[in-house]
């Protein structure tokens, strides 16, 4: 689905990561760890085209991803920010049919399957209830997912999301890290960036450790998320801890204070 070939990425001449090389199977969930200011956004930017690379080679589904047509990418990888803010009334159904954009001619007006394919997104993610409620009225983590759904109505092969679990509780979290793994289990490639290490064991099949813009690791979480990878990335001691009879081999990490 995605590979990254030695890849150098950054702004200008300013290079903020070198040697990048990994790939995404369809199906395959791959979490992006690292500290601020490790690459992780500049990496993104740069793997969805809206960046160019400054050394290296993005191939998506076989071919160069420079020398696709911005609509060609756009109907093959949909993006889910971090944020977003709202500021229009638009109702829950409707920012999810902007999600059918990259399908649309110029000036064309959504048709029934537009309309079709937002429903199927809304059911997907178990927010149908919400369709007619008022986007800016929703909660933080219904507005996450209804974000995810519009990214899904386009029918996308690949996702990207960036921290998707940011600001919200610890509920809302876990319910957006059970729909990553759905996601995945249909045959849709993702990847998403986080804070929480723990977050890999929940829904990544592998997870990528970006340490000062160069891979510090590359492998399934039980192999990458461990202690001393942990205190690589983020400069202190963590505590890896098994939790017991977990399906996947969940783990919860947490810091060891001095």
């Amino acid at each position: 689905m995605l590979a990254l070939r030695e890849l150098a990425f950054g702004y200008g001449t300013r290079r903020v990561g070198a040697g990048v090389s990994l790939t995404v199977r369809p199906g395959e969930a791959l979490c992006l760890l690292g500290p601020n200011g490790g690459g992780k956004t500049t990496l993104f930017k740069t793997m969805l085209g809206l960046l160019p690379p400054l050394a290296g080679q993005i191939v998506l589904e076989g071919r160069d991803l420079t020398t696709l047509p911005r609509r060609d990418v756009a109907k093959t990888i949909a993006y889910v920010p971090q944020a977003h803010a709202a500021f229009f009334p638009f109702r829950v159904r409707e920012v999810v049919l902007m999600g059918r954009a990259s399908r649309l001619a110029a000036f064309a007006s959504p048709g029934a399957a537009d309309h079709a394919a937002a429903d199927r997104a809304l059911t997907m993610l178990g927010i149908g209830h919400l369709a007619e409620r008022i986007y800016t009225e929703i909660s933080g983590g219904e507005r996450q997912l209804v974000l995810i759904a519009r990214a899904l109505a386009g029918e996308p092969r690949l996702l990207v999301m960036d921290e998707p679990t940011a600001s919200l509780d610890f509920g809302n979290q876990a319910r957006v890290l059970a729909q990553v793994r759905r996601l995945s289990e249909r045959g849709i490639a993702v990847v998403l960036s986080t804070h929480d290490p723990g977050h890999a064991f929940l829904c990544a099949d592998q997870v990528a450790l970006l340490h000062n813009g160069r891979l510090a690791g590359l492998g399934p979480p039980a192999e990458t998320v461990i202690p001393d990878t942990l205190r690589l990335l983020y400069g202190v001691e963590v505590a890896v801890v098994p939790l017991p009879g977990a399906r996947r081999g969940e783990a919860l990490c947490a810091p060891v204070l001095p």
